[in-house]
């Protein structure tokens, strides 16, 4: 071999060998050890060459970072110090969200090389025989008696029936431990009988979620004194108290920090004596339950300025437990959120006198109310409202499959139009996803993890997901979504869908402010314990420490950047993955954007620093990229977990492909708005070297899930497992699936009678009078006939929509609203003369 060639083979063997112990992530120490040995080898099998000199130049740079004094003081040092002066600003408010909650599954994604067996080893979450029982008793029996047209239109509220067996069968009670009279379910039960529920009643399944998110009975669980938690909780539990919790308020609506609701530590009257307290005035809106509420969970500012429980002026957020009959408060009134009439209104106490044993937690919890919110919501936000779309979601996919089935335009079912296919196949896709993170996420819970990123990536999708599903039945249902009514059973859950995205951080806020901006500091490996270190105020501890995580991030970051290139350029085919199955290539494509999301964070960070923060568009992009891959990985989880059933393949395929075609684009979207522009030109390299090749599902795929949500069978099944299915008069779900069933049997009658009138066998056109006409030709005979007029009777009134005399849908008007009206209106009698002179006079010209 020639010394050029020679040369060449030894190039390419150091650069193959730097990029696999980048890719492998080799620790410094190791990859070091290696190169000092591939020197070594070099010189004894070439001698003195050209490339020498660099070959252990190479290896003395790579030694340098390895003795720790010398690369404290001369590199990590300066480095720190340039650090500090680029850290943004953080409030204690944004300090404690950080801190709230663990690092779970979002951590692995975020290392930009997951490991596959933390997440596969976590068993698939399943209900107690109690729960279970209870799941198919009490929440099957509710579900029945809950009439949506009664309680949105005639009654705005839930029937007293309805109130009275939800407090005599403790739904309000379900995180409550069995010692204080609760039902102490598991998180994933919490979440499947609110996915029932909210198959029938937006307002069912409101009225029943908040109590058991995030309320007194949560906070008293976590912070509460004995005390507190002996009085309250068996009251909670059986019901002789109802909960609310009070956050919001007209000024301070998600940035709590600007909260103007407050108490001042003061001198007051209690029972009869004068004790140090708390004299509170506050004004809240958009609380839930408040209007019915007996005890009130309160978040306000806590001052002391006479310094009578402490040195501090400013306590800052606090929360306490204020009964809702004591002088000073105010509630009762209610707001009306899109007709929607779950109990929803606002609250307000002025100089209402407590005493400080008030405080959840007693006086040493003063201050402490936000850590305990923030703490509270890393796991209640991946229940109540996901679980709520999750459960909408299910109710839309059964009945629009169903209905499309059923009903027919130009002779065929309007499921075999395309245009219609592509709004089922985006339903059964949404819902199974939604399903999967629901479920893998509250087994997470059910197994102590509190993970805070992801309940933000479950409360941000899935309520948008609902949003996009009740939409896209409505288009489907048409005229039958839009005429309300007792026969419409879309319509309450379509107008609900905005509610659930405006509540618990808005959407818009939680996208673009919390997914990555928590994401990037709490999930990175090293970011927050740089900051920590940056901010140590024992300068040698905090050198220490921030040396560490630095060369740890360096190295993070050479070894991020090697897999985004290799994985892209090789389609991920050879990087590692736990199952050899039909899903093996899905874990491997997460396996590409999580490094590709990684390399792009951490440029991201590096050429924006703390203007990040105010970059709230790349922010929300990275923040898709990680939810997406976060998502699909459920996705992958849920299908193992439910057994690996070959009748789910289509819906696994395309959430995966719509989830990964989606951080694709956000990808790319980032990389054409980042602001360095040689970033950007560098980054494009290492993440599409091969530009965008991820493309989004077939139309063959779609067709195959529009085939398997319109034919009864399992997938079906499984897909709305948790919906109210059962058949009986009323429930709209139970009688669609029984005319699809029916559909099957009729179908093939329904074709031979359109053959004989394509023959001119019968003459009728109407298939009622086909019906008539076949019998009469013995085309079918009478069983078949019968079957079919049953058939299409079952239809008939399935598709009918409701109509209704202007009085029934008049409103009770206030006495003198009536008199006014009264007074203005015309007289019937002139207006009819009029009209009538009209005519007449019209009938002479024409003549």
């Amino acid at each position: 071999m020639s010394s050029l060639a020679m040369t060449f083979f030894w190039l390419l063997l150091f650069i193959g060998g730097a990029f696999f112990l980048a890719y492998r992530r080799i620790d410094l120490r190791t990859s070091t050890i290696a190169t000092g040995a591939a020197a070594l080898a070099y010189t004894v099998m070439n001698g003195w060459s050209w490339g020498l000199p660099f070959v252990w130049a190479a290896f003395g740079l790579m030694i340098v970072p390895n003795i720790i004094t010398f690369r404290r003081e001369k590199l990590t040092k300066p480095l720190l110090d340039i650090y500090r002066t680029m850290l943004p600003s953080m409030s204690d408010t944004e300090r404690e969200a950080l801190e709230a909650g663990n690092v779970w599954w979002d951590g692995e994604l975020f290392s930009g090389m997951p490991n596959w067996d933390r997440l596969m080893s976590y068993p698939a979450p399943t209900l107690s025989d109690e729960e279970q029982a209870f799941l198919d008793g009490p929440c099957e029996e509710l579900c029945g008696m809950l009439d949506e047209w009664e309680i949105g239109h005639t009654l705005v509220d839930l029937p007293k029936p309805v109130w009275d067996f939800i407090i005599k069968h403790r739904f309000f009670a379900m995180i409550i431990p069995k010692q204080y009279g609760g039902l102490e379910f598991s998180a994933y039960a919490n979440a499947v009988i609110i996915q029932k529920l909210a198959s029938v009643s937006a307002t069912a399944s409101s009225t029943v979620g908040v109590p058991n998110s995030l309320g007194p009975a949560e906070l008293l669980l976590h912070y509460g004194t004995e005390e507190q938690k002996n009085h309250y909780l068996p009251r909670l539990a059986d019901g002789s108290e109802i909960p609310c919790f009070a956050l919001t308020s007209p000024q301070a609506g998600s940035d709590a920090a600007s909260l103007i609701d407050n108490g001042i530590v003061c001198k007051g009257k209690w029972e009869g004596k004068t004790i140090v307290g708390i004299r509170l005035n506050w004004d809240k809106r958009y609380i839930t339950l408040a209007p019915v509420a007996t005890v009130l969970g309160l978040a306000f500012k806590l001052y002391d300025p006479d310094h009578l429980i402490g040195d501090k002026d400013e306590y800052g957020i606090t929360a306490a437990l204020i009964p809702t009959d004591m002088d000073g408060v105010t509630v009762g009134r209610r707001h009306y959120p899109l007709t929607i009439a779950f109990q929803n209104g606002p609250t307000s106490g002025k100089d209402v006198f407590v005493p400080l044993d008030f405080i959840i937690g007693g006086q040493k919890m003063a201050g402490k109310g936000w850590k305990m919110l923030v703490e509270l919501l890393s796991v209640g936000r991946a229940i109540t409202l996901p679980s709520s779309a999750c459960g909408g979601g299910q109710a839309a996919s059964y009945a629009t499959g169903a209905y499309a089935r059923i009903r027919k335009q130009f002779n065929t079912s309007i499921a075999n139009f395309e245009g219609v296919g592509e709004a089922l196949t985006r339903i059964a896709g949404y819902t199974y996803t939604m399903n999967a993170a629901v479920s893998v996420t509250a087994g997470a819970i059910d197994q102590g993890e509190k993970p805070s990123v992801p309940s933000a990536i479950l409360k941000y999708h899935c309520t948008e997901f609902g949003r996009a599903v009740s939409a896209d039945a409505m288009d489907v249902h048409g005229g039958k979504g839009i005429m309300m009514g007792p026969k419409n059973y879309l319509a309450r859950g379509y107008m609900a869908a905005p509610i659930a995205i405006t509540v618990e951080g808005a959407n818009i806020l939680t996208r673009s402010l919390i997914i990555f901006g928590q994401g990037a500091i709490r999930c990175h490996p090293f970011v927050l314990r740089e900051l920590q270190a940056a901010a140590d105020e024992d300068r040698d501890r905090g050198l220490a420490e921030f040396d560490d995580a630095l060369f740890g991030h360096i190295g993070y970051g050479i070894s991020n950047a090697a897999r985004s290139l290799f994985l892209a350029l090789t389609h991920a085919k050879f990087s590692r993955v736990p199952l050899n199955t039909p899903t093996r290539r899905y874990y491997q494509n997460i396996n590409r954007y999580s490094a590709a999301f990684a390399l792009a964070s951490d440029f991201a960070m590096l050429t924006l620093g703390g203007e990040l923060k105010k970059r709230e568009l790349l922010s929300a992009r990275l923040g898709d990229v990680l939810s997406s891959i976060y998502l699909a990985s459920c996705v992958l989880k849920h299908f193992e977990n439910q057994g690996r059933r070959a009748t789910d393949l289509p819906l696994v395929e395309w959430s995966v492909r719509t989830l990964m075609y989606r951080a694709q684009e956000s990808l790319h979207a980032f990389l054409r708005n980042l602001p360095n522009r040689w970033a950007a030109a560098f980054l494009r390299i290492f993440i599409f070297p091969r530009g965008r090749t991820y493309s989004s599902p077939s139309d063959e795929l779609g067709g195959k899930i529009v085939e398997l949500m319109s034919t009864p069978g399992e997938a079906r099944e499984r897909l709305s497992q948790y919906a109210y299915k059962t058949l009986k008069p009323g429930n709209p779900l139970g009688l669609l699936q029984e005319a699809l069933e029916l559909t099957g049997k009729n179908e093939p009658l329904e074709r031979r009678l359109r053959q004989a009138y394509k023959d001119g066998t019968i003459k009728a056109e109407y298939v009622g009078l086909q019906i008539d006409e076949g019998l009469r030709a013995k085309i079918i005979d009478s069983a078949e006939a019968a079957s079919l007029r049953e058939y299409h009777d079952k239809v008939a009134a399935l598709l009918a929509v409701d109509d209704f005399a202007p009085e029934e849908l008049a409103r009770e008007m206030p006495e003198s609203v009536k008199n006014e009206t009264v007074k203005n209106k015309p007289a019937k009698k002139k207006t009819a003369k009029k009209k009538t002179a009209r005519k007449k006079s019209s009938g002479k010209k024409n003549s």
